[in-house]
């Protein structure tokens, strides 16, 4: 093991490892612990969420979208049709809360045929690059656990009728989870206990595979970053893509009119100034139920994870470290004593990025709202709201076969 991993585990009194001094670590493991990044476990110690002062934020309503959408079309179609315009599929999840333990993107929502979650954005995709006559280069971020499976899965369904040549996988990295003391949690005899680092790192994700290197190949200015689990999601939109073009901003920001107060999305706002995002549970109720002079509310734009940014300003925050949300979770280990422990509530810390950090490193925002009923059809339940059922009745009311 390399000295400075030694050095860590004996200044930091590390429990479960505490025996790889003396005895040889695991490859895997030994890889793990010589790419972690030891400051996260100073971190610990001061938790406190520093979030700047939220002000309103208003966004480009869709009569103003309406009223300039074949300008905003045109633009955004001539910047795809030169390849300008890439899409970041953000699909690491896997569907467990539907009861399904494989990629989300690979769960079925067809009723009288297969329609699967991946087939559905793909060809919300392809309507535009049927448009432009080009391929949208289109990048897939996966995660440790269904990397394998959903390749086998593009391959498998031909690419949904998309040329592969435009697909690239990469995998989203992992950071590793410590114990409430600051003990690195360990999850088999060969590896940590690691978890995805948050929807925020899939630019750095991509970096780390080597795919800057076919962003700037293929001359890629523009990056449209959207959720697997929304399957109305619009993408490469040219209408949204020409409206930030156009507005000489570095991002833009799809979003939809809340259905009400309290729903559960982040909304748009300024923070010390800047465009940023709010998240639900940190609106007060005043501030959630706060009314324009016309009745709408001040904080009444919901973000849907559909985001566009500009590439150069993408790697000039590459190097800034994106702020880290840490968050109590329940994550099965051994103890120093070789047992395999399944905590009950939870036992430890895990390290995330959020993209709506992002979004305030950019400095400047266009939000752009849409048609919550044409665009908005998050699948996170079984039943319910924003469920498997909720999503299918959207679908059909848009005209899509199930």
């Amino acid at each position: 093991m390399k000295d400075f991993v030694t050095e860590k585990i004996q200044s930091t009194n590390q429990k479960y490892l505490s025996r790889f001094l003396t005895e040889q670590a695991p490859a895997k493991l030994e890889k793990q612990l010589e790419e972690m990044n030891w400051t996260y476990l100073d971190m610990i110690h001061d938790r406190e969420a520093k979030r700047g002062t939220f002000s309103p934020l208003t966004a480009m309503e869709l009569s103003e979208v309406e009223a300039k959408k074949d300008e905003f079309y045109k633009t955004g179609l001539e910047a795809i049709k030169q390849c300008k315009v890439g899409a970041i599929l953000l699909a690491g999840g896997q569907g467990t809360r539907l009861g399904f333990n494989k990629a989300k993107g690979m769960f079925n929502v067809g009723l009288t045929k297969e329609l699967y979650i991946f087939e559905q954005l793909i060809a919300n995709l392809k309507k535009v690059t049927d448009a432009a006559g080009v391929y949208v280069p289109l990048y897939i971020m996966t995660s440790e656990k269904n990397d394998t499976d959903t390749r086998a899965f593009f391959e498998e369904h031909a690419y949904f009728g998309y040329d592969k040549n435009f697909v690239k996988f990469f995998v989203q990295e992992m950071v590793p989870a410590v114990d409430f003391d600051g003990n690195v949690l360990v999850e088999s005899e060969d590896s940590l206990a690691m978890s995805p680092n948050g929807n925020g790192g899939w630019f750095s994700s991509m970096i780390k595979a080597g795919l800057d290197q076919d962003l700037k190949a293929k001359g890629v200015e523009w990056l449209n970053v959207f959720a697997v689990d929304n399957v109305l999601q619009q993408i490469a939109d040219p209408v949204f893509v020409g409206a930030v073009m156009e507005s000489g901003r570095v991002s833009g920001a799809k979003v939809v009119r809340k259905a009400d107060p309290h729903e559960k999305v982040g909304a748009m706002c300024l923070e010390d100034g800047k465009p940023s995002i709010v998240e639900y549970y940190e609106l007060t109720d005043e501030m959630a139920e706060a009314k324009n002079p016309n009745g709408s509310l001040q904080y009444g734009f919901g973000v849907i994870l559909n985001y566009l940014f500009r590439v150069d300003k993408l790697f000039a925050i590459a190097d800034k470290q994106m702020p880290l949300h840490i968050v109590e979770k329940k994550v099965p280990y051994i103890d120093e004593n070789g047992n395999a422990i399944k905590p009950e509530t939870p036992n430890a810390f895990k390290f995330e990025t959020l993209i709506l950090d992002m979004v305030y490193l950019m400095d400047d925002c266009l939000p752009v709202e849409v048609d919550r009923r044409k665009e908005f059809a998050p699948i996170k339940n079984a039943t319910g709201t924003d469920s498997v059922e909720s999503a299918r009745e959207l679908l059909k009311e848009n005209g899509i076969e199930l």
